[in-house]
This record gives structure tokens, C-alpha cells and sequence, in this order.
């Protein structure tokens, strides 16, 4: 009898013993309360160690962990200036993807342990670059940040000055760079825009429409300084100078290149490079594959000619056949420059109309519309108050090139300052006893505005 109980009380004591080496569950319930807790409050060196309990022995319990977590090891870093912790937070960034791969992105994981290694100088910069590339490559949708677009490019940068990349590498990173920077305004501008329009008709905003605005507007001002300091650090790399001995060297080896001899013509093109090549690089491009591309730079070798008309002709040709809408907006631009230049300007704003139908952020379009309503101030209305109530709409245009468009966004708004003080001014108003009243254009600009009340 006493042996059966020897031996009863052993299995007991194993059987406890044994649950001591897994955190039950209610123990995980109560470590992370004890976590939690000090941590709503930012008592963090309270709530440190049930985290490193919490990551020893119940990694994935709750999402919690990781959460607060990172808000932890973010605030010893950044507000007690604690480095030692930066290996911490990736950590705590690669145990979230690993126990709760769901509930986590990987590429947001990527790009910010990229951009964490990057501000504290963690590796070499080959070794930065690989981190933000390896983000990109495989999750070029989750690649939204402009801090970390620009840093991904600087990199690039810097490791052709030191010799580690050639140029041509350099080229198509910034192409690639910029295509994405253009997606994102291009689809915060879309949505920007029936909310300008809303403004425009005097209809007021909800408070979450307005929030909307602020942060539309907010974030395509973050992609256009993004945009500036991207073409800012490509510099002098992709200056005429540079450009043309470059594609001179390597153009009879790669002459039958259909890519190449596109990225060097585009190229070119967009530095306005004046020089020989630019015009044999469009015609072989045309013998080799008739294209929207091809119609295109031919157009702008006859534009720089003086031959106008064969130009549009080309431009048309290139319009017809084009898919991408990027590419779309730029041929619609050649067009609309054409016909504004030669004074048509109810055709040109159809064309740039046609640019903002396809790139919704391209600013310079409602630039341009501001611009050619202020040129004809003088030609629109039977009165001189009505002359200069064209004002009011030219900066109505400028404003909206303000808005979608940071790269624009200073002249814009220095225009549409300048163009309001050129407006009828309170006097007028008064005098002219026009408070409120709405005036219609006749002229090709067509369309109305109101005077605003006293």
C-alpha cells in the first residue's frame, strides 16, 4: 500500500513538474497583461521584461507583442537616444512576419528594416542598397515611402561614384524610380481631383472628405519633393555632356537594340539634347519597329526643325498607337505645346485636358491652362472688370497645379498670387456694385465666374 502511494505521488509531481517546461496559456495571458499594461502608459522599462519573457516563451500568442513592441524599442532609440536597441526593433519587425505572417507584410517588413539599417548606418552601403532592393524587386506595391524611394536611388548613386555600378544601371534605376514616384501621385491626384471639383462648385466638404483633401494634398507635396531630389541627385550624371558621348561610344555595338536605342532617344529627349545622334537614334528606331515611340521622337526632331506641322503629324501617329498612360501624357503635352504655341488655345487645352485625363498629377497641364487664361485676359469680357475677372479663374487653374503636382507647385502658387492681385480688388467691386454677381466668358475660354460678396 505504501508503495502504490510512493509511486502515485511521483506520477503527480511529474505531471506538474512537466507543465512547468511550456508557458501554459493563462501564464502567456498574464505576462502579456503585465507587458501591456506599463506599456500603454510608455512605462517601458516596466513592461521590458515580461516582453523578453513574452518572446522567449509565448512568441505567438498575440499580435500585442510585437505591436508595442516596436513602439518600445522606437521610443529607448529614438527619445532616450538608446542605440543599443536598433538590433531590438529589427527583431522585434522579424519575429511579428514570423509568428503572425498573416496579419504582416512582408514587404513593409523589408523596406523598414531597409530603412532602419540605412539611418543608423548598419552595413556597407552595397549591402543598404541589396536590403532596399531585395524590398523592391519582390513587392514593388508595398514600396510607397518617399523617404525610402529617394534612399534606394541615393544609394544607387553613390555606389556608381565610388565605382561599384556602372551608369547605365544608374539610368535604369531612375527610370524605374520615377515611374513608380508618378503611379503614386498619378493615384492620389485621381482622387484629389473630384474633390477640387466639388470645391470649385462651392459645394461644402464633410469632415472626412476634408480629411481626405488635406491628406491627398499633404502626400502628393511629399511624392514632388521626392521627385525633385531624386532628379537633384542624378545631377550632372544625366547632363547633355555626359549623355551624348555615352550613347556615341556604344551606339554602333548597339545599334539593333530596340530597348537600348529607346532609353537613349527618351533620354535625350528629356534633356533636350541638341545634337546629330538624337535624330539618327529616332530614325532607326523607326526602321527597326514602327512604334508610338518612334512617331514620337521623329515628331520632336521635326518640332526642332521648325517643321510644326509634320511634327503634330508624328505626335498624332504616336497619341494613336501609345498604351502606357505615362508615356500618353507626355505625347498629349507635345501636342497641346504645339498649338499653343501657334495661338490655338481652345485646341491645346483639349490636349492638355487629354494629359490630366491619363496622369491626373501632371500640374504643368493646369499650369499651362492658368497661364494661356491670363494671356487672355484682354480678348474675354466687354468691360475691364471683366477682363480682369479672368484673373480669378487663371489662378483658380495655378492653384489646382499647386495642389497635384509638388514640382510645380511653387511657381503655381507665386502665379496664382500674382494673378489675384491683377483681379478686381474690393473697391472694384464695390464701385462696379458686381458683389455676387456671375460673369460669363464668351471668348474660347468659355464658362463663368462669380464675384465673390463683400
Amino acid at each position: 500500500m505504501k508503495t502504490k502511494f510512493v509511486l502515485l505521488f511521483t506520477i503527480l509531481l511529474l505531471s506538474f513538474s512537466g507543465k512547468s517546461f511550456a508557458q501554459a496559456p493563462d501564464d502567456c495571458a498574464i505576462s502579456l497583461s503585465y507587458f501591456t499594461e506599463p506599456a500603454k502608459i510608455k512605462n517601458y522599462e516596466a513592461a521590458l521584461p515580461y516582453y523578453e519573457k513574452l518572446i522567449k516563451e509565448c512568441p505567438n500568442y498575440n499580435l500585442a507583442i510585437y505591436q508595442y513592441g516596436v513602439k518600445m524599442f522606437e521610443y529607448f532609440i529614438e527619445e532616450k537616444g538608446d542605440k543599443s536597441k536598433i538590433n531590438d526593433l529589427i527583431l522585434a519587425y522579424q519575429l511579428r512576419l514570423q509568428n503572425f505572417p498573416e496579419q504582416t507584410k512582408e514587404g513593409d517588413v523589408l523596406l523598414t528594416i531597409a530603412q532602419i539599417k540605412f539611418d543608423n548606418n548598419i552595413g556597407s552601403k552595397a549591402e543598404q542598397f541589396k536590403a532596399f532592393d531585395e524590398a523592391f524587386t519582390k513587392y514593388p506595391e508595398d514600396f510607397t515611402s518617399g523617404k525610402s524611394l529617394y534612399t534606394y536611388f541615393s544609394l544607387a548613386v553613390d555606389l556608381h561614384n565610388s565605382g561599384e555600378k556602372d551608369l547605365q544601371e544608374i539610368f535604369n534605376l531612375y527610370d524605374v524610380v520615377i515611374s513608380k514616384i508618378d503611379t503614386e501621385k498619378n493615384s492620389l491626384a485621381a482622387k484629389l481631383t473630384p474633390l477640387m471639383d466639388k470645391e470649385e462648385a462651392g459645394t461644402a466638404f464633410t469632415d472626412k472628405e476634408q480629411r481626405a483633401k488635406d491628406v491627398y494634398e499633404n502626400n502628393l507635396g511629399v511624392y514632388g519633393t521626392v521627385e525633385e531630389s531624386v532628379n537633384g541627385k542624378l545631377g550632372q550624371l544625366a547632363d547633355c555632356p555626359n549623355l551624348i558621348p555615352l550613347y556615341e561610344k556604344d551606339y554602333e555595338e548597339k545599334k539593333n537594340d530596340i530597348d537600348w536605342i529607346k532609353s537613349a532617344s527618351n533620354r535625350l529627349d528629356a534633356k533636350d539634347c541638341d545634337s546629330p545622334l538624337s535624330n539618327k537614334l529616332a530614325v532607326r528606331l523607326h526602321e527597326l519597329e514602327p512604334s508610338s515611340t518612334s512617331a514620337y521622337l521623329l515628331g520632336k526632331q521635326a518640332e526642332a526643325e521648325g517643321k510644326a506641322s509634320k511634327a503634330l503629324e508624328y505626335f498624332n501617329q504616336a497619341a494613336d498607337l501609345e498604351k502606357d498612360n505615362s508615356k500618353k501624357a507626355r505625347i498629349y503635352y507635345s501636342i497641346a505645346e504645339n498649338y499653343r504655341k501657334k495661338g490655338s488655345f481652345g485646341t491645346a487645352r483639349n490636349y492638355y485636358n487629354k494629359m490630366l485625363d491619363v496622369k491626373p498629377s501632371a500640374g504643368i497641364a493646369y499650369y499651362k491652362i492658368g497661364a494661356m487664361y491670363a494671356d487672355s485676359a484682354n480678348n474675354c469680357g466687354n468691360t475691364v472688370f471683366e477682363k480682369r475677372a479672368m484673373y480669378w479663374l487663371a489662378a483658380d487653374m495655378m492653384d489646382k497645379a499647386a495642389r497635384v503636382d509638388g514640382t510645380v507647385a511653387g511657381n503655381a502658387r507665386a502665379a496664382a498670387s500674382s494673378y489675384r492681385a491683377r483681379a478686381p480688388q474690393k473697391s472694384d467691386i464695390f464701385s462696379e456694385g458686381m458683389a455676387g454677381k456671375t460673369i460669363t466668358f464668351n471668348c474660347w475660354v468659355g464658362g463663368s465666374v462669380r464675384v465673390p460678396n463683400l
